[in-house]
C-alpha cells in the first residue's frame, strides 16, 4: 500500500472510532494508536488489516473491532441498508436461509443446524418457519450452533420465541450509543408456524468457534433457563457492528451497540457463553443425545 493509503484508512478509522464506537472514551484512546509510522508502506493491504486488528482490539480485546481485507472490490454502498440486505438475501438463498439441516433423530428427538449465520427474518423467517414446523412433534430438541458465525439479533428472537409460552418475554437489550437509548427484544406472541412451547426439553450445542449471534442464542436461553448449554465456551463478541467502506479493498466494522441481559445486566463479550455441560465441539452431539434422553 501506497503511504497516502495508509494515511487515510488510518484518519478515517481514528474518526469512525470516536464518532460511532460504542465506548467513547475507549474509541478516542484506541483511534491514537492508529499512527502512519506504526505501519510501512511496503504493507499489502492484507497485512496492513491484520496489523491494524491486532491493535484496534489490544485495549479491549473487542473482537467485532476489525479492519478486513477483501481480495475483490467491496462494493461502494457498503452501509446501504437496502444493498447490504440485498447481500445478505443473496447469500441466504445459496445457505438454505441458514438452515444447515433438520433431522429427527432416535428417541424422536429434533436437531436444527444453524449455520453459517441467524439470517435477518426478512430473509431467513420462512426457512425457520419450515424447520420449526418439522420438528414441531418432537420430543426434545437440539440446536447446533457450532458453525454459526453471527447473525441479526431480531432472528434470534424470532427463534427463541418458539422455545416459549405466547406470553412477551424480555428476552434481551441492545444499547445503542448513537441514540442513548436501548432496544427491547420481546419474544413474539404470534408466530407463522406451530410453537413449540416451553415445556419439552432444549439443548444447544456450542464450540470456540460460535460467535456473536449465535453466542446469544445460546446466552439467551441459558439465562431464561429454557435450554442445556453443551459443548465449548463460545467466542465472546456480543457488540453489533456496522461495515465502512474505506479503501477499495479495504472495510472496518465498528460495534455501535452493546447487548445488556435485562436479568444480571450483563453479556458475553470477552468471556463467551460458558456450557453447562463442557464437552469438546467434535463430541456436544452425542452427549446431547445423551442428555436428552435420560432426561
Amino acid at each position: 500500500m501506497r503511504q497516502e493509503e495508509i494515511t487515510s484508512v488510518l484518519t478515517q478509522l481514528a474518526d469512525l472510532l470516536a464518532e460511532r464506537y460504542v465506548f467513547p472514551d475507549l474509541g478516542t484512546r484506541i483511534g491514537k494508536l492508529l499512527t502512519a509510522d506504526r505501519y510501512p508502506g511496503e504493507l499489502t493491504a492484507a497485512e496492513f488489516a491484520d496489523r491494524v486488528t491486532a491493535d484496534l482490539q489490544s485495549l479491549n480485546g473487542d473482537k467485532h473491532l476489525r479492519l478486513l481485507h477483501s481480495e475483490e472490490p467491496l462494493r461502494d454502498d457498503i452501509g446501504d441498508e437496502a444493498a447490504d440486505l440485498a447481500e445478505m438475501a443473496d447469500w441466504a438463498a445459496r445457505t438454505g436461509g441458514g438452515i444447515g439441516r433438520v433431522e429427527r433423530l432416535d428417541g424422536n428427538i429434533g436437531l436444527i443446524e444453524i449455520t453459517p449465520l441467524l439470517f435477518p427474518p426478512s430473509v431467513a423467517g420462512d426457512a425457520i418457519a419450515a424447520a420449526m414446523t418439522l420438528v414441531a412433534g418432537s420430543s426434545a430438541l437440539i440446536l447446533d450452533v457450532r458453525n454459526c458465525r453471527g447473525g441479526a439479533p431480531d432472528t434470534v428472537t424470532f427463534l427463541c420465541s418458539y422455545l416459549f409460552d405466547p406470553e412477551p418475554r424480555y428476552l434481551n437489550g441492545i444499547y445503542f450509543r448513537a441514540d442513548d437509548y436501548t432496544k427491547q427484544h420481546w419474544t413474539l406472541s404470534h408466530l407463522p408456524s406451530p410453537r413449540y412451547g416451553p415445556d419439552r426439553p432444549v439443548a444447544v450445542l456450542t464450540s470456540a468457534t460460535t460467535f456473536s449471534g449465535g453466542e446469544e442464542l445460546a446466552f439467551d436461553l441459558q439465562e431464561h433457563h429454557r435450554a442445556t448449554v453443551i459443548g465449548e465456551t463460545t467466542r465472546g463478541g456480543a457488540h453489533p457492528r456496522e461495515a465502512f467502506r474505506l479503501h477499495p479493498h479495504l472495510q472496518a466494522t465498528i460495534p455501535i451497540a452493546r447487548s445488556v441481559s435485562p436479568l444480571s445486566g450483563t453479556n458475553w463479550e470477552g468471556t463467551g457463553v460458558h456450557p453447562d455441560i463442557p464437552t469438546p465441539a467434535a463430541e456436544a452431539l452425542p452427549r446431547a443425545l445423551t442428555h436428552l434422553r435420560t432426561r
